[in-house]
């Protein structure tokens, strides 16, 4: 897998639609950086929000079981997704800080020869009170191979 790489991202909103009940889908495709170390893997990029002029930085490390995701700048979070345990971090956010609690179900981590999938499913506690089940998808692929489907 090259360095430069292009970073398919799908997952569902933690905010409720109070019509429907359900989450919102949340999908973005952005390049990023993706490099090895100490047999695990990395996966370095930046994340625009609406109305706001700086970026969150976020590297995602994963290995064969587990998938760790934090995010620095106005938020703050260190998320470990492990099949089978529950992990709680503090959400740190200009508004507040949350408590949350990953209720890890499912952690699959699959490579093809020019792509990797990572994808997670958990049960999403804030406060100690379960909010709703989530899921989190990534498709990582060299820049060269663009596949948008």
């Amino acid at each position: 897998m090259t360095r430069e790489v292009l970073l398919a991202m799908k997952g569902m909103q933690f905010a409720l639609n109070e019509a429907t009940g359900e989450g919102e889908p949340i999908e973005i495709i952005t390049s990023a950086s993706y490099f090895e170390k100490n047999n695990k893997r990395y996966l370095m990029y930046d994340e625009m929000l609406e109305g706001v002029d700086e970026p969150i930085s976020n590297l995602v490390k994963f290995g064969p079981d587990s998938i760790e995701v934090t995010k620095k700048g106005m938020i703050n979070v260190h998320m470990v997704f492990e099949e089978g345990k529950q992990n709680l971090t503090n959400y740190r956010t200009p508004y507040g800080e949350l408590m949350i609690g990953i209720n890890t179900t499912k952690v699959e981590i699959t490579e093809q020869d020019d792509c990797i999938h990572l994808e997670a499913r958990y049960g999403l506690d804030i406060n100690y009170e379960y909010l709703t089940d989530c899921m989190i998808s990534m498709d990582i692929s060299p820049k060269d191979h663009l596949d948008l489907s």
